[in-house]
């Protein structure tokens, strides 16, 4: 599939990329939304840098300052009824989802491009808030083949297979503040870090 430059907001059709509206209620919304704002967030840091972005993990942690991956706090109750919402979604066990990731992003607030850690496999995400735009790119002979997807206020995204590992996404900067909630289940290099770790804990 080649997409047109000037058609980056059309919503066309990627491998691995499934996404559904409203797969929440507005009071389910509100109610994820408190709790994103009740939790200890801090800026994301990436080396030296600081992201205006604010998160949590849960589960699994990786350090991007050091590139360790290793444990965090466990996935608190209040998410389980969402990470199952997301593992009905993705066809998968809940218990697959073994990483949270909560992000605020404020006003300004975005993230840029990139593919998620090579530990993690699938990854389904929960948009709350404003509107944003899941821009899509892959390098091609002429530059890059580039999409975006709309996401609405209480819409899930899942990424696997081709558009998971050969494309990078990002979210340009928005006016107003948006939330989300990201699952992540591990690859078979993230099972065997954590079975390595389990090990040494032992």
């Amino acid at each position: 599939m080649r997409a047109a430059t000037a058609d980056l907001f059309a919503t066309p059709f990627v491998a691995g990329l499934d996404y559904r509206d409203a797969v929440l209620t507005e009071a389910e919304e509100d109610a994820l939304i408190t709790r994103i704002d009740r939790a200890e967030l801090s800026p994301f840091k990436f080396h030296q840098w600081k992201g205006k972005r604010l998160t949590q993990s849960y589960g699994w942690s990786y350090d991007f300052e050091s590139g360790r991956f290793t444990p965090a706090e466990p996935m608190p109750d209040w998410l389980l009824p969402f990470r199952a919402k997301a593992a009905r979604f993705a066809g998968l066990n809940p218990a697959a989802f073994v990483q949270a990731l909560l992000i605020r992003y404020d006003p300004g607030a975005g993230i840029g491009w990139h593919k998620d850690r090579p530990v993690f496999e699938h990854v389904v995400g929960i948009s709350l808030g404003s509107e944003a735009t899941l821009r899509l790119r892959r390098r091609c002979a002429i530059g890059f083949d580039r999409v975006g997807v709309p996401l609405a206020p209480r819409s899930i995204y899942h990424l696997s297979g081709e558009v998971r590992h050969d494309w990078e996404h990002s979210i340009a900067p928005l006016d107003h503040s948006r939330w989300s909630v990201t699952f992540r289940s591990l690859s078979d290099k993230g099972r065997t870090l954590a079975e390595r770790n389990d090990r040494s804990r032992v």
